[in-house]
């Protein structure tokens, strides 16, 4: 049954994630070097593409919001959710430079840039990255089984060992979460 083979399927993937060591490492150093960047004054921003936009600005949220409990908002932005600039710079250059233009304009040295792509090979978040990396913005690639040319292009690289789309973005959100958490629980520790 096709419901069944999905979720054991996902399960597979979350449980090589569960005992893969460098995974778990890559994890914590990406939620450290956040939870750094919060601590300097800097922000987080996200980019993706689909649903890799749609789990960029969730994750913003889970850092502007609030993820577990009620604690001072963090500065955390995705960079697609203004549709008059992304419209207007897709069609005026290129939907290719959406990201590395607004990142021009809004990244700062320190600043944490993650780049969502199932694929690694987004051109629009290749481009973020290299303008990231000319910048002095930490980056970080959340990518499927090969990272594609985001591999060579990240400071930290967290590239979930499947090739199957739906798959990766599953765990990318699960990945997501755990950096929200381990942030949010260093910044603002509950009492008791």
């Amino acid at each position: 049954m096709r419901i069944i083979e999905s979720i054991n399927q996902s399960i597979e993937i979350k449980q090589k994630i569960l005992e893969d060591n460098r995974f778990i490492q890559e994890i914590r150093n990406v939620a450290q070097l956040c939870t750094e960047a919060f601590c300097n004054g800097n922000k987080v921003i996200f980019c993706g593409n689909g649903g890799s936009a749609a789990d960029a600005q969730h994750l913003a949220a889970e850092f502007s919001g609030r993820f577990y409990y009620d604690r001072p908002p963090l500065p955390a932005e995705a960079l697609h959710v203004n549709t008059s600039y992304l419209t207007a710079v897709a069609n005026d250059y290129s939907f290719d430079e959406v990201y590395a233009r607004l990142l021009k304009a809004t990244g700062h040295e320190g600043d944490v840039l993650i780049g969502l792509s199932t694929s690694g090979n987004s051109k629009n978040i290749i481009n973020a990255l290299q303008k990231a990396n000319e910048m002095g913005l930490i980056t970080v690639g959340f990518t499927g089984e090969t990272g594609g040319a985001m591999r060579n292009l990240c400071d930290f690289l967290l590239n979930v060992p499947s090739s199957d789309t739906p798959r990766i973005q599953e765990a990318h959100i699960m990945i997501g979460h755990i950096v929200c958490e381990l942030v949010e629980s260093t910044l603002f520790p509950r009492e008791g």
